[in-house]
């Protein structure tokens, strides 16, 4: 691993990078690098085998300062590239998972002439009516006090599974990975609790917008962002080809299906 901070705005983003070649820019979910751990997860690693990847944390997550000038999805666009521009990245493969790939679709859309490819992994973003995205802060407050069965059953296909117990257990976890889970929901309220609730209405109408080739893949039994999220970025985005689900996997297939959700990032982009 290796970790740095950049000057943006007078304000300091953590990256973490690794790898060498055509830059891939990673941007985090809930169950994630700078979300919950500090350190690479195994997706990341096989990312790095093949691509320099690059993985910024959100404003106020992991060691990145707090920006209070940050309130909408929009103030999240500019912030990523004044990133871009103190990194000097000028075109680069964009991956974005769950709210990262939110951001991710909002950046292609307003700027596609920095993507060169662009995948979307259970992102949210888009209000699709009769499939709303689940209430991922309710899911938040641990049931009878200390369980947080509710969550892990949101984030993951199943609430028992081992990786899910790892970075969401019940009771109190380790002090660093709690306060990371705090500052990624803090993150996570200011830009999708109140209404619109993870979405921007706007989204959907300017995802023609985006000119890169495009993958979407999706956990095929995604419990906080429907199937027909995935369905409609790949319809609406030209370049998309169909939505490839990850069988037997929830919200989090970066952790849940790493080898297989990395190797086709991967094919995807040419590596």
């Amino acid at each position: 691993m290796s970790g740095r901070t950049v000057e943006v705005n007078q304000c300091k983003v953590w990256i973490l990078e690794q790898g060498d070649g055509v830059p891939l820019l990673y941007l985090h979910g809930f169950a994630d690098v700078h979300s919950v751990k500090d350190d690479w997860l195994p997706f990341h690693r096989r990312l790095a085998e093949d691509a320099r990847i690059i993985a910024p944390a959100h404003p106020g997550c992991a060691q990145t300062d707090e920006n209070r000038d940050i309130d909408t999805i929009e103030d999240v666009v500019f912030h990523y590239l004044e990133v871009f521009d103190a990194l000097k990245l000028f075109q680069f493969d964009l991956v974005g998972s769950c709210v990262g790939g939110w951001i991710a679709a909002e950046i292609a859309a307003r700027h596609p002439e920095k993507i060169r490819k662009l995948v979307l992994i259970g992102a949210t973003g888009l209000f699709v009516e009769r499939a709303l995205i689940g209430d991922v802060f309710m899911m938040a407050q641990p049931e009878r006090g200390s369980s947080y069965a509710g969550l892990r059953e949101m984030l993951f296909v199943a609430e028992n599974q081992p990786m899910a117990l790892e970075l969401f257990p019940d009771g109190m976890g380790e002090i660093e990975d709690e306060l990371r889970r705090y500052q990624m929901l803090r993150f996570g309220s200011r830009i999708g609790f109140k209404p619109p609730y993870f979405y921007n209405r706007s989204l959907r109408n300017r995802l023609h917008r985006i000119w890169s080739p495009t993958l979407i893949l999706w956990g095929e039994k995604d419990n906080m962002v429907p199937r027909a999220h995935g369905e409609t970025y790949a319809r609406l985005i030209p370049n998309a080809g169909e939505l490839k689900l990850i069988p037997d996997a929830g919200h989090s297939v970066i952790v849940e299906e790493p080898e297989l959700t990395a190797q086709l990032v991967l094919d995807f982009l040419g590596k």
